[in-house]
């Protein structure tokens, strides 16, 4: 009834129409178009159909509408019309299993399904003080995380890397092994080619059949690949509220920062930190702050954040690792080894595992991770055989526990790791349980 309500009071009575004045790079000015920031609408071409287009902001009495796909064939005089205030989304059950663009129409070439709910695309997050603690388990099949990153559901972690290190193979074995109910997946700017490959290979007949897909490649514009993540987002909300558990994994938050720098730019915000304007900054906890837990359900998130040249200190990636619960960091070292998935457990962290975990698990965890320190910590001198065995006895220990912590962090693409018995895996092997 509420969402029947807004719907009615964003309606606009009377039709609104202006001019094309000019266009500015991949942005067009409109004349007499007084719109909203945010409303969707028509550009009439000659000869062609009308053009999509978003209101970005206003200059100098002049509304700037930001196209859905490519500007030619628009002429100064063109008719632009409004068609909507308030972008609107058609939701239902029969989305699981489903392809889906920004907008929300299906692309995988099957029926259009019956989707008899609307949902806003862009919502606020929960209230602070009405978001329940988060206090269980959400298993993701991968023992690396399960044993020493341990994730709860309603959690939102970032998968930091440089391109090519797995982050694509990570997410789809979470996306089959996982207990959650429902699987919301947005690829943000991906290759064209990967979509298939990411559907068909690493996620699966079994992942796909609880799954939401949500694709913007990068060949489509800046606000289709900023708008497909708000849409995964608003899908993965509707699963929610219908008090299911869902896990929500975005490749790549970065693309989306992208995105909408080139909007911010285009509607004339100034560059600030690395050439990103403020806009981003601001939008990107709108974003994440939306995922959690409800009173009814949950959204554990994951969210990959692709670092330019494996920099931990990268704008973006320093910007929403202090925005979530936790960051897990794929490291090219481990990976150019044939170590996969290639986790640095030392350098990632889960914030919540202390409050999810039982005290065997976390003792474990934490004297594996300790281990791992101590033998990163005198790796040169080991490897070049300097270091005389029984000089410190935890240096030995962690020479002789090496091969099996390492054992126990690997792990196959087709190899799936329950949360018992990763669990009694790791604290048989580091507590002797």
């Amino acid at each position: 009834m509420q969402t029947l309500e807004k719907q009615i009071k964003t309606i606009m009575p009377v039709t609104i129409t202006g001019s094309v004045m000019q266009t500015l790079g991949i942005t067009v000015t409109a004349a007499g178009f007084p719109a909203p920031v945010g409303a969707i609408a028509n550009i009439e071409r000659l000869g062609e159909k009308p053009l999509m287009a978003e209101v970005i902001g206003f200059k100098d009495n002049l509304t700037i509408l930001y196209p859905f796909a490519d500007i030619s064939g628009i002429r100064r005089g063109n008719r632009v019309t409004l068609t909507r205030t308030v972008p609107w989304l058609r939701v239902g059950e029969s989305l699981l299993g489903r392809v889906v663009d920004s907008m929300g129409q299906m692309i995988d070439r099957r029926p259009q399904p019956v989707l008899p709910e609307r949902i806003p695309y862009q919502s606020e997050p929960p209230e602070a003080c009405r978001r329940p603690r988060i206090k269980e388990i959400l298993a993701t099949g991968v023992r690396a995380i399960d044993g020493m990153l341990t994730c709860g559901r309603g959690q939102r972690l970032g998968i930091f890397a440089g391109s090519g290190v797995g982050k694509s193979v990570t997410l789809g074995m979470m996306a089959r092994y996982t207990n959650a109910d429902v699987n919301v997946i947005g690829l943000i700017g991906e290759r064209g080619r990967e979509v298939n490959d990411f559907i068909e290979r690493d996620l699966g007949e079994s992942g796909m059949k609880k799954s939401v897909v949500v694709v913007a490649t990068s060949n489509e514009p800046a606000l289709m690949r900023m708008r497909a993540a708000m849409t995964a987002m608003s899908i993965a909300e509707y699963f929610r509220d219908k008090g299911k558990d869902v896990l929500f994994l975005m490749d790549s938050v970065t693309r989306f920062a992208m995105a909408q720098r080139e909007i911010g730019l285009a509607a004339g915000e100034p560059p600030t930190t690395k050439g990103y304007p403020p806009s981003v900054f601001a939008m990107l906890p709108k974003l994440v702050e939306r995922a959690g837990r409800s009173e009814i359900g949950s959204i554990t998130a994951f969210f990959t954040v692709l670092v330019e040249g494996d920099d931990q200190n990268d704008p973006i990636g320093d910007a929403v690792r202090g925005l979530l619960d936790g960051h897990i960091w794929l490291s090219r070292k481990l990976s150019t080894r044939g170590h996969y998935p290639a986790i640095h457990a030392i350098d990632s962290i889960s914030r919540l595992a202390p409050d999810i975990c039982d005290k065997k698990h976390l003792h474990a965890a934490r004297a594996m991770r300790r281990l791992l320190g101590i033998y990163a910590d005198n790796e040169d001198i080991i490897s070049i055989g300097a270091y005389r065995k029984g000089s410190n006895p935890e240096i030995d220990h962690a020479i002789e526990m090496k091969p099996l912590i390492d054992q126990f962090l690997q792990q196959a693409v087709d190899d799936e790791a329950q949360l018992a018995d990763t669990i009694s895996r790791i604290t048989k092997l580091m507590l002797g349980e």
